[in-house]
């Protein structure tokens, strides 16, 4: 019997021993022929006294994870590096005196395991007694509580009683360790399974945790007492299967079996993580992954897991009007005659629409649909980028080509004006993930930044790729099988962003070869931009002079940069969103709307893979769902919409692009050669350095964040982890001393 936590473990490591088989030993991409390889052929073992086939290299627990028999255990995860530390697993194997700990011990030809015997159940029950000899009575108050593996296991594999009396000397007690406002520490807990230790190590390539001591004076820790300084910290609470890594802002707020779990797509980069959000009486208490081994695999930003606070604040809950220079409360039916009487005095060429980055697909429907009853073509994405190549006619001009997941076959990577690390953290760590477990070469041009892997750093300048070939970098690069260029969608602003990506695109040809990919990849800035312009919405910078526009409907767009000093003194502006930022300031009409943890709503990711998130709880006040608003407008208006439900506007949309109606799926793109025929080529001089070049860069990027206090507490701790006296660099003592 396992818990939650084990079984999900178990089955994805039953998936992924299917999908993947044995770990390989990976060689030079330049040797590696063109002829597939022959699969290896599979070997006999006996498992419970019943036949299983499976694949030389396998460890016993795998193969018992592909006859469907649960293994407990602590340390083992399928996305970490084998430890077997902590015992658990132990399972007996005839002609073995001891027993085996199935985590690491391969299979071999005609082996016979038994998992259940009197044996290997004694072993176990010799392991959890030990386990439990130093472990705090904690239940009652711990926040594991439901979800913890050492509860269950041993329930299932512990004795009813301890054996050891140690009155006199007492359990050993470690001291809690302060490692930043997110992940709370309570270390006599700690069962010392090293999962933290590993995934600081491997996955987020911050080595800050690490054991001391030995025996029963084994602590883990940072050694110093400092920040875990990494944008992916938070998914050491889901790694640890004791109460000793928690959330601290979760910390005492609810137990599991009280809450209800709601599965939904994070709209905070473009990456379209899955996660699960976890509530109760109309208030959100935290949000934790969701498997999808195409796109998030299992982690999510700390972002993603932690501005979830920032929805309580600053919320817009009732609609408003601005009488005598301010904004006061009016009912719905006031606001939307007041709206639609505006749209229908105004001409069609002196309006314009700006939908935000965290919109669903169906408000930016709704939005366009409106607009054009009206007349207008002016409905714009506050998201910048080129009209050469096609623009935002030829899809494969604005989406990641080669999928997420095609990092992992990728032998040569170049970036591009990108700090994946904050701009997309999860992506940065299948990166990372590439970079250890193949021979991956990985060029940058931007900002030289920590990207917690090896890089040949090439410039910050786009004129290196007029010679990049000629560097040794680029001779990698053009002699690599899987090569793959990634470029941020920020790197292509500005007058010579169309010249940069014709650049990109005419490198691309000439590396993609025979290998059948684009290799021309571009990373959206926003959750919102790859649907917006699916959809049919025009780019920011396709917009004219502000000036003379005499109205402009704001969709959740508080990124324009856009005041009422940049406008006509008469042009009103509407605010349609759900919190009250830079939009909501300069707005003449405030309509209340949803959250993306408040409504139904479908969601484009940077690959172009359509997924669809649900609704938590409902929005709070007055708030409406947005498309249903704009609905609203377009009856008062005398412009109906022809649609009233979800499904009639959801049939809209695969109208438009079929791939709407497609749930997890991406659909291939084409037109690549059209593209680069319409591409505009030339040298050119463009700084590629980025924004966020630090962690307190990452935490703040949109309304949500920004309204978030878990947030503003992470920038601070992050500010003065920058100073701090424990940190020893060589740069920072050469500052010093000049």
């Amino acid at each position: 019997m396992l818990s939650n936590g084990g079984r999900l473990t178990s089955r994805l490591l039953k998936a992924s021993v299917l999908t993947r088989g044995p770990p390989t030993n990976h060689t030079s991409t330049v040797s590696q022929s063109t002829t597939p390889a022959k699969a290896p052929e599979k070997i006999e073992v006996f498992i419970n006294d019943k036949p299983v086939m499976v694949d030389p290299g396998m460890t016993i627990l795998q193969a018992c994870a592909v006859a469907d028999i649960d293994v407990p255990r602590f340390c083992y995860h399928d996305r970490l590096s084998i430890a077997g530390n902590c015992r658990m697993c132990l399972v007996e194997v005839e002609k073995s005196i001891k027993p085996v700990a199935s985590c690491a011990m391969p299979v071999m030809k005609g082996m016979k395991i038994k998992t259940h015997s009197d044996f290997a159940k004694k072993a176990r029950e010799g392991v959890m007694e030990f386990l439990l000899v130093n472990h705090p009575l904690d239940c009652p108050i711990c926040d594991q509580g439901g979800e913890c593996d050492l509860q269950d296991q041993s329930m299932a594999f512990g004795s009813d009683k301890g054996r050891l009396q140690n009155d006199y000397d007492g359990k050993r007690a470690v001291e809690d360790k302060d490692i930043g406002p997110l992940v709370k520490t309570s270390m006599n807990r700690c069962i010392q399974c090293t999962r933290c230790v590993r995934f600081a190590n491997e996955i987020a390539g911050v080595a800050d945790f690490g054991t001391t001591g030995r025996g029963n004076e084994m602590q883990i820790g940072t050694y110093v007492e400092k920040l875990f300084a990494s944008e992916l910290s938070g998914n050491v609470i889901d790694l640890c299967p004791v109460g000793a890594l928690t959330s601290r802002p979760y910390s005492f707020m609810a137990r599991p079996w009280e809450t209800r779990k709601t599965e939904s797509i994070d709209v905070m980069d473009s990456l379209g993580s899955n996660i699960v959000i976890t509530h109760r009486t109309g208030e959100i208490f935290r949000i934790i992954p969701r498997m999808n081994d195409d796109v998030n695999e299992e982690w999510i930003s700390d972002k993603t897991r932690f501005a979830v606070d920032g929805l309580k604040r600053q919320r817009l809950t009732q609609p408003m009007l601005k009488k005598n220079g301010n904004l006061v409360p009016a009912t719905w039916e006031e606001v939307l005659f007041v709206i639609a009487n505006k749209l229908k005095e105004t001409p069609s060429d002196k309006v314009a629409a700006i939908a935000g980055g965290m919109n669903d697909a169906e408000s930016m429907i709704a939005l366009k649909d409106l607009f054009n009853k009206l007349n207008s073509e002016n409905i714009y994405t506050e998201d910048y980028f080129p009209t050469s190549s096609g623009g935002t006619d030829i899809r494969a001009n604005y989406i990641m080509n080669d999928k997420i997941a095609g990092i992992e076959e990728a032998d040569a990577l170049l970036l591009v004006g990108t700090n994946p690390r904050y701009e997309a953290p999860v992506l940065n760590a299948r990166i990372r993930k590439t970079y250890l477990a193949t021979p991956i070469e990985i060029g940058l041009i931007g900002s030289e930044v920590d990207l917690t892997y090896d890089y040949t750093y090439l410039g910050s300048n786009a004129s290196t790729l007029d010679n990049i070939t000629s560097t040794e970098f680029g001779k990698k690069l053009a002699s690599a099988k899987s090569p793959m260029i990634i470029v941020s969608s920020e790197a292509l602003k500005g007058e010579d962003g169309a010249k940069l990506l014709g650049n990109l695109q005419t490198l691309a040809s000439k590396l993609s070869g025979s290998s059948g990919k684009a290799v021309i990849n571009v990373l959206a800035k926003t959750a919102a931009q790859t649907a917006a312009f699916d959809i049919g919405l025009k780019p920011f910078n396709t917009l004219g002079n502000v000036k003379d526009l005499k109205l402009v409907y704001l969709l959740g767009a508080d990124e324009t940069g856009i005041d009422k000093s940049k406008l006509d003194k008469d042009c009103f502006v509407i605010y349609q969103g759900h919190h009250g930022d830079s939009g909501a300031e300069n707005a003449d009409a405030i309509l209340p709307g949803s959250a993306y943890t408040e409504k139904d709503g479908i969601y484009v990711n940077t690959e172009g893979r359509t997924q669809v998130g649900f609704p938590a709880l409902t929005s709070p006040g007055d708030g409406r769902v947005d498309w249903k608003i704009i609905r609203a407008i377009s009856e008062v208006a005398g412009v109906k919409l022809p649609y009233d439900t979800l499904a009639e506007i959801r049939g809209r949309l695969i109208q438009i692009a079929p791939h709407f109606g497609k749930n997890n799926v991406v659909e291939s793109t084409g037109f690549l050669k059209q593209a680069l025929a319409l591409a505009d080529t030339g040298k050119i001089n463009k700084d590629l350095s980025v924004k966020q070049v630090k962690l307190e860069d990452f935490y703040m990027t949109n309304t949500v964040s920004r309204a978030s206090p878990t947030m503003a507490e992470c920038i601070k701790a992050a500010q003065k982890f920058t100073s701090h006296p424990h940190k020893d660099s060589f740069q920072e003592h050469a500052g010093v001393a000049n």
